[in-house]
């Protein structure tokens, strides 16, 4: 058995959280002995694992059937999760959720990150096929301590080492609650905070754009830097803020869980169920809420909280999340050799 993993336009997704889906996908499917292509003009593939949503994923999805052959899409995306994202969402969303709504309809199965995407695509109208819950999973070795790593950052940005540090990771949307993390900053000028990542200019929303420019003086926002240094930072660091309103899984707080990073996240539905309050993680809704979390976390020994949280990551781990996928493609393949 060969599966095509199909990534249309690899090059912009690189530094997504899809793109970085693409890299656990390929490993896990080598720890899982998965033979596979991600050459669509390859034509020797008997499975079909489609992971965008765009014009020519659709095409490729047609083509696909045309032939004969099952189809798997990735439910990376919802159309809950494209809301207050980029500049003028409102006026794109009914055109995006038509191109989501339309891979799905067609796929013979869906994989999703978690248990609350799958809930979310399962409600979708017209979304009859079955629907799996997969996580993007993680490569635990990667995330192990590292001194030399956490030394390359502190020497990258020459932080006192006795400073407190405070990070979070993701694009330059409004959902990822980046105007919050701004106002906790301003609120603790004693603390260093660190928002990794980058949106261009065109894509990001005025008042993002406005909120980035009059940031408060101890907000440093360096973009997409080498990976040693970012793994380093979840070595260094003090606490994981990540204040997002919506999700479907989060591989950023997975990378931190797996770091034995602190982390403190706001409760919203992805997160029930496998992350909980004070036991593997801290929750908060509001601006007090996380503010008390990180004097909490400053504080207090919190290594049970994070002893807990590696387990969680653990049962993620890309060994286990490769052996699933490939038993969903044998599922698939046994029903395709049927027809």
């Amino acid at each position: 058995m060969k599966v095509l993993l199909y990534f249309e336009n690899q090059k912009a997704l690189r530094q997504s959280g899809i793109g970085r889906a693409l890299v656990h996908q390929k490993k896990a499917l080598e720890l899982a002995g998965v033979d596979y292509t991600l050459n669509f003009e390859d034509n020797d593939y008997d499975v079909v694992h489609i992971n965008t949503l765009f014009f020519d994923s659709y095409k490729k999805l047609k083509k696909c059937k045309k032939k004969g052959l099952k189809v798997i899409v990735h439910g990376h995306s919802t159309v809950e999760d494209f809301k207050y994202s980029f500049r003028v969402w409102r006026l794109i969303a009914p055109i995006y959720n038509h191109l989501i709504l339309r891979m799905y309809k067609k796929a013979d199965v869906i994989i999703t990150p978690t248990e609350y995407s799958k809930s979310l695509i399962e409600a979708y109208k017209g979304v009859n096929c079955p629907v799996y819950a997969i996580s993007n999973g993680i490569m635990l070795d990667d995330y192990k301590y590292d001194e030399k790593m956490a030394l390359k950052f502190d020497d990258y940005f020459k932080f006192d080492k006795n400073k407190k540090i405070v990070i979070c990771a993701g694009l330059y949307f409004e959902r990822k609650g980046i105007r919050d993390f701004f106002e906790i900053a301003r609120q603790m000028p004693d603390v260093q905070f660190i928002w990794f990542g980058y949106l261009k200019p065109i894509y990001t929303q005025l008042k993002i754009l406005k909120a980035i420019k009059h940031r408060p003086e101890n907000v440093l926002m360096p973009g997409y830097v080498d990976i040693e240094v970012l793994r380093g930072a979840f070595m260094r660091a003090d606490a994981f803020l990540f204040l997002s309103h919506e999700e479907n899984e989060g591989i950023a707080v997975l990378e931190a869980l797996a770091s034995k990073l602190p982390v403190i996240v706001r409760d919203i539905g992805v997160f029930k169920g496998w992350l909980n309050d004070k036991v593997n993680v801290l929750k908060g809704n509001t601006i007090e809420d996380f503010k008390a979390n990180l004097e909490y976390v400053f504080n207090n020994d919190m290594t049970e909280i994070v002893e807990n949280a590696y387990k969680v990551v653990e049962e993620r781990n890309l060994t286990d999340i490769g052996n699933k996928i490939k038993a969903v493609y044998e599922s698939v393949y046994e029903e395709q050799k049927k027809c």
